[in-house]
């Protein structure tokens, strides 16, 4: 017999942070995950987190106005601050700088293409500490342009329109949930595939964490490969809690979402083509954006090419979509909260 997991009185749902999630804890709705955040470190006496954030924000701010060719540098600013302000506010040490740089990949080739436009994480600074405040198990530290943009789920249909033979990386999920299975007193993570990823094909592209599952055998209905005991199907034991959040700690590298009125899922599935990248959006975006800034800065005329040809509504895309995207994923990471818009009620 299998039952829903509960906390609180309250259905447990996939959580969107990868650390120290609130499990349990209600959804803020805002209109400004700025305006929240700010008053939440102040009332944590996170100072010099605060300050980091109101930089952020300032970039931010003067960035909305610009044109798609000048954006990426005031975007990356408040990208690295806010990521300073969750570094800080969590107690991690980082060097004061960014801690990525360009790596050349076009070797003879003078060619401007997205696949030899590179980077190379550095051992020490900013991106490396949230790599590894993050959990990341990527060991390769150069990649493409191309490879980052394709590991970033708020593009994702960009980059498949714009690349037409690509494999979907993300397959999108629904009914995501915690199910308790009293037989054997275990709990673990379900979902089922949408309904135009169903079959075989797709099942065999799921990241090892996820499964068929079996007992359903229907083509859809997927489950965590792991699972942990549990008493009930009510969490209201710390220890049960902490083991519900170990779990989710292992799916959520290959369990990534989209913001917006709904919370979206999907699995990052294992795909031909670009790389996949063992990172998370939140770093991805971040590497991407900073080698964007520093063509818009250093080479604006390779920039004016990237966006005059065949890619150029994938950059505008990114560049357009990623700022929402990365301040919900950071105030999460920074709160441990769920934030969502008001006044809008997701469907049943």
């Amino acid at each position: 017999m299998a039952d829903l997991i509960t906390i609180n009185g309250r259905e447990l749902k996939l959580h969107k942070a990868t650390t120290s999630p609130q499990l349990g804890a209600r959804t803020v709705l805002t209109n400004s995950h700025w305006e929240y955040v700010s008053l939440w470190l102040k009332r944590e006496h996170k100072e010099a987190a605060l300050f980091y954030w109101q930089q952020a924000q300032t970039f931010s701010d003067a960035a909305a106005g610009l044109p798609v060719a000048s954006a990426p540098l005031l975007l990356y600013y408040s990208f690295m601050n806010a990521t300073k302000a969750l570094l800080s506010a969590k107690g991690v040490p980082f060097d004061e700088h960014h801690g990525v740089r360009s790596h050349n990949m076009r070797g003879p080739s003078s060619k401007i293409a997205l696949s030899n436009e590179g980077i190379r994480v550095l051992q020490r600074g900013i991106a490396p500490a949230l790599s590894q405040y993050l959990g990341e198990a990527e060991t390769v530290l150069t990649h493409s342009l191309e490879e980052l943009l394709f590991n970033v789920p708020c593009i994702h249909r960009t980059f498949c329109l714009t690349y037409r033979n690509q494999q979907d990386l993300f397959i999108p999920l629904t009914d995501c949930r915690f199910i308790f299975d009293a037989a054997s007193a275990t709990g673990y993570f379900s979902a089922m595939l949408s309904r135009d990823f169903t079959g075989i094909k797709f099942i065999r592209r799921l990241p090892p964490s996820l499964v068929a599952d079996v007992s359903a055998n229907d083509g859809r209905t997927i489950r965590s490969q792991a699972s942990v005991p549990l008493g009930s199907s009510k969490l209201s034991d710390n220890a049960e809690v902490l083991a519900i959040t170990a779990l989710l700690g292992t799916l959520r590298p290959d369990l990534n979402y989209l913001a917006g009125a709904q919370t979206l899922w999907y699995a990052k599935a294992i795909v031909r083509g670009p790389k996949r990248i063992q990172r998370s959006p939140l770093t991805c975006t971040l590497l991407a954006m900073h080698r964007l800034s520093e063509i818009c800065r250093y080479r604006p005329m390779e920039l004016a090419s990237f966006l005059s040809g065949q890619k150029n509504w994938l950059l505008t895309e990114f560049i357009r979509m990623a700022p929402y995207q990365f301040l919900d994923e950071i105030a999460v990471e920074i709160t441990g909260q769920q934030f969502m818009i008001p006044n809008v009620r997701p469907s049943s």
